[in-house]
């Protein structure tokens, strides 16, 4: 177990999901992930859910509002990346040639926040913590590990996110058809971009979200009779680990990741 007390700029910090069913959504998740949930109220009928391991927060949900739903926005799993600036990330993500979907604002205080768009239709949010730092807690079962950037255009995001965040871009010295990019921040690797050929064309542009797992089969499995859907189902991938990519029975997205045995997470 990794204890987090502060994100670097530039890291995902937090992960968030918004979906149509919480209380569904908290008993699939507690039985996939064994995270405990702590409600907080935010108004007469509404709450968010902390989700927890070992006394420490690992995700949150919430359910969509109704204006959401009007818009015909589906359950999702949203990532953040924590900044020193929301209102400086803002700026930059339109002068990058972003759109800013949410303007900066307040979230008690907790954080300042907003939800941006890069120049290919992913959506993310940046985080300027205040007295919520994020994600606290690392490399056990069900704490978020990874990000891919699904993309049609890898060169337009790459000159997006290296002059927001400062992140490089590893490209692996293969066929530039089949490389996977690698997305480091600082010294630390944090996700990728895979190439826009293995992506569906009719799908838009995403962030895909890993949790950790000690077992990918057997946690799919479990996922499966818990009501959720294969979109990749488990496959080994040489040197690199076991993946699935399911659906939770709401239809929000996520990626579980078994590391090899000879290396730790």
């Amino acid at each position: 177990m990794a204890n987090i007390d502060k994100h670097a700029p530039g890291s995902f910090c937090w992960i968030e999901l918004a979906t149509t069913d919480q209380n569904a959504a908290k008993s699939f998740y507690a039985s996939l992930f064994g995270w405990s949930t702590n409600d907080m109220p935010m108004g007469p009928n509404d709450f968010y859910t902390m989700f927890q391991l070992e006394g420490r927060d690992a995700a949150a949900g919430y359910t969509l509002r109704p204006d959401q739903r009007a818009q015909g926005v589906p359950s999702h799993w949203m990532l953040y990346v924590a900044v020193d600036s929301a209102d400086n990330a803002a700026t930059g993500v339109k002068q990058l040639g972003g759109t800013v979907l949410a303007d900066p604002f307040d979230v008690f205080d907790a954080g300042r926040m907003s939800v941006v768009q890069d120049p290919t239709g992913a959506v993310f949010c940046v985080w300027q913590p205040k007295q919520n730092t994020g994600i606290g807690i690392a490399s056990v079962e069900g704490t978020l590990c990874w990000a891919d950037l699904s993309t049609p255009n890898r060169d337009t995001v790459e000159s997006f996110y290296t002059g927001l965040f400062g992140w490089k871009m590893g490209k692996e010295d293969e066929d530039p058809a089949h490389a996977y990019w690698h997305i480091q921040n600082g010294e630390e690797f944090i996700g990728g971009i895979p190439p826009a050929t293995h992506r569906n064309p009719q799908m838009p542009a995403h962030w895909l979200a890993y949790f950790l797992v000690n077992d990918c089969y057997a946690s799919a499995e479990r996922a499966k009779a818990l009501g959720a859907q294969f979109h990749v189902p488990p496959m080994v991938m040489e040197n690199v680990g076991t993946i699935a990519v399911l659906a939770d029975p709401q239809g929000a997205t996520f990626a579980i990741f078994q590391p090899p045995a000879n290396r730790k997470a």
